[in-house]
């Protein structure tokens, strides 16, 4: 996986580096990142307004952590009331009981600004358009030994693959994640480890474990990338630190995992998508070490695994598989590889935005190293665009297209109708709301999710004729709409499917249930038509 050329990646020069005039060139290093910064923001905040305005972003999960940065930016707990209505956990549950991001806190000021979930889109935007002169910095270390003309482009052209890469561009579509942090810090410990400041290199370390819990893992496996990188060599710092990493990541996601998950209210093995592995992690290590084929077995159940793996690095003409940082990307994914919910498999979601820095900076890694031979310049120069081509190809049917679209930009009849419905309802009111409208509604209305179980709540917005999560058919909410119909509520608006309901009476409705103190938390069962498009969750 790693040579031992590879040990020892070449210092920042600076001939190349950032912020140097060039004499060839009109615009500086700086200017030319802090263009291509400003074009990744653009692009990626575009995106999530065009999700907001074509009301195609939901409560889950956009909703969700609305509700909790603005408990943030009030001082308080993460709470979300979209979260635990749905899933019943207990009253007051904090999104930390779900994953341990305590990093969403960094996100409260953007709302003493703008209470808006809008907020989330830009500061989201803003934390991909970071990555922009850190993956450029990542590229002068890996081609110091280049012409500095060579260097300079293509540092561009990195910089311009990273701004536009497709995992972004996915990301910025579904709404906001947690992960947003982890794409700038996973390249700040990259590019701190490959100029030797293993102080950085720690503190962004730290930060990816309070980012998600999952994230230790790739943390320690790049302790172990630095151990290989380090080896045969006098470079202790690299040794300790690797060995810190290596120790101290998994370290913090067992800890978070196992008691700071459950100690903020969370349920223990709630996430655990493995069970065919077997029921808990203790049984599948053990599964696993008396039966190493159930890893074999599981990794390629469905068509759907070895299409995911064949698009990451077949996309980038397999060269991350020459570079040791590859192994940061093992656990990731694992995680997804592994499991049995069907969410995992396509790239319809946020999960290979996680990826997006490791693969990127593995392929400049291998870039630079066959750049520095001159038997492979040639080589390298003609793998470099053919990737560069790839990626940037990949981007255009998956989100750059989108935005030059005009009909992108408007809400479908059905949308639109929501949209209606929802500025009839009066701020403070306690809401049930189609999953596609909660987002809008959060900054001032008491909203949960509708769903299957009636919650009792002054007023109903969903729609009888469009299937929208979490149910499985559309017939099951006009069912829902029928049920309250004839228990209480009385129907103060209808167009194109949308039926706003208003709460007349105390009358119960039959199922009527509010989380309470020993609720027991429950997961969604995923649609049996996810899990069949690399494309489409």
């Amino acid at each position: 996986m790693t040579t031992r050329t590879e040990a020892a990646l070449p210092p920042l020069a600076a001939a190349s580096g950032d912020g140097k005039p060039s004499s060839t060139i009109g615009l500086t290093p700086a200017q030319r990142t802090a263009i291509l910064s400003v074009l990744c923001f653009t692009v990626m905040c575009a995106i999530g307004m065009q999700g907001w305005a074509s009301v195609s972003l939901g409560g889950f999960d956009l909703g969700i952590f609305d509700q909790g940065v603005r408990g943030y930016a009030h001082f308080g707990l993460p709470v979300s009331s979209l979260k635990s209505y749905h899933h019943e956990f207990p009253p007051g549950f904090s999104l930390l009981g779900d994953h341990f991001s305590p990093i969403l806190a960094l996100l409260a000021p953007l709302y003493w600004i703008w209470d808006d979930p809008r907020s989330l889109i830009i500061g989201q935007a803003l934390l991909f358009a970071a990555g922009v002169p850190l993956i450029r910095r990542i590229t002068s270390h890996c081609f110091a030994a280049a012409e500095p003309r060579t260097a300079r482009r293509v540092a561009d052209l990195a910089g311009l693959v990273y701004a536009l890469g497709w995992p972004l561009l996915v990301a910025s579509r579904v709404g906001f994640h947690e992960v947003a942090f982890a794409v700038p810090l996973t390249l700040l410990m990259l590019e701190r480890g490959l100029a030797r400041k293993f102080g950085t290199v720690v503190l962004a370390a730290v930060l990816l474990c309070c980012t998600k819990e999952d994230l230790g893992l790739m943390v320690g496996a790049y302790g172990l990338v630095l151990l290989l990188r380090a080896r045969g060599s006098e470079d202790r710092a690299g040794r300790f630190t690797g060995i810190g990493l290596l120790v101290g990541g998994p370290l913090a996601s067992a800890v978070a995992i196992k008691w700071l998950i459950p100690g903020m209210g969370g349920e223990p093995g709630y996430y655990w998508n493995y069970g065919s592995l077997g029921p808990d992690a203790g049984s599948a290590l053990r599964n696993v070490l008396s039966d190493p084929l159930l890893l074999v077995q599981a990794a390629f159940d469905q068509p759907l695994k070895p299409l995911l793996l064949l698009w990451l690095f077949g996309t980038m003409c397999l060269l991350p598989l020459r570079s040791a940082t590859v192994l940061c990307a093992l656990p990731l994914l694992a995680e997804r590889i592994l499991s049995n919910n069907p969410n995992h498999w396509s790239i319809a979601r946020h999960y290979d935005s996680m990826l997006w820095p490791i693969m990127l900076t593995a392929t400049i890694e291998v870039l630079g190293r066959l750049t520095t031979s001159g038997r492979t310049a040639r080589r390298a120069r003609t793998l470099g665009l053919a990737t560069a081509g790839c990626m940037l190809v990949a981007a255009v049917p998956i989100g750059l297209l989108h935005l030059a679209v005009p009909s992108y930009w408007q809400p479908k009849p059905s949308e639109a109708a929501l949209v209606r419905a929802a500025s009839l309802i009066p701020d403070g009111a306690s809401v049930e709301a189609d999953n596609q409208i909660a987002p809008q509604l959060t900054a001032r209305t008491d909203v949960v999710l509708v769903d299957e179980t009636p919650r009792g709540r002054e007023y109903v917005l969903t729609r009888s004729n469009k299937r929208s999560f979490p149910f499985a058919t559309d017939r099951q909410q006009a069912d829902r709409i029928q049920l309250l119909l004839d228990h209480g509520y009385r129907q103060v608006w209808a167009e194109d499917g949308v039926v706003l309901l208003h709460r007349e009476g105390a009358e119960p409705v039959p199922g009527e249930h509010v989380p309470g103190p020993g609720s027991k938390p429950v997961q969604d069962k995923v649609p049996s038509d996810v899990g069949h498009n690399l494309f489409r969750g």
